[in-house]
């Protein structure tokens, strides 16, 4: 009997400690090894993995999609813009894809793909921003900007101030 009731207990432990447990997919606080600073923005294509770093080994890590393996890009980029509800109009290359896209579509329309916040780069058209495709997250979808859940663009935009270094890498 006392077996059987350390099983159940251990098994009922597990279960809770697994219920417990940030999945694999979500937003959590990660052992990370960098040269970047506390604060600087890294993104790791391969893994589809945003990590803002804060210092002493630590960062917080956010899933991500990447660019499409032709629109990827790679290096330095800094913060230059932070806006809430952004208006999105398609650039060229996404226009040529598909012609039948809006020419405009308003910031909080659900239409818009930049979700409910954008942190803009000083790369040509690129930003870091929230999805109304949730389930792209973690794939290659994107012409070269970085897509959120919308919770946690939210969440890295309170974090991030203009001048932020952003570094993207393979």
């Amino acid at each position: 009997m006392v077996r059987s009731v350390l099983g159940r207990g251990a098994a009922a432990l597990a279960a809770v400690l697994l219920l417990c447990a940030p999945p694999a997919h979500a937003r959590t606080e990660v052992s990370f090894k960098t040269d970047e600073y506390p604060g600087a923005v890294v993104i790791r294509n391969k893994e589809r993995a945003l990590y803002y770093v804060l210092g002493h080994g630590r960062a917080i890590r956010y899933p991500v999609a990447v660019g499409k393996r032709a629109k990827q890009w790679l290096g330095a980029a800094y913060v230059k813009g932070k806006y809430v509800k952004p208006n999105w109009a398609p650039p060229e290359d996404v226009k040529r894809d598909k012609p039948n896209i809006p020419d405009f579509i308003p910031g909080g329309s659900p239409k818009n793909p930049m979700g409910p916040r954008a942190i803009v780069l000083d790369r040509d058209q690129y930003a870091i921003h929230g999805t109304n495709r949730p389930s792209s997250i973690g794939t290659f979808a994107s012409y070269g900007c970085i897509r959120m859940r919308n919770a946690d663009v939210i969440d890295l935009f309170e974090r991030v101030s203009l001048g932020t270094k952003v570094v993207v890498t393979p």
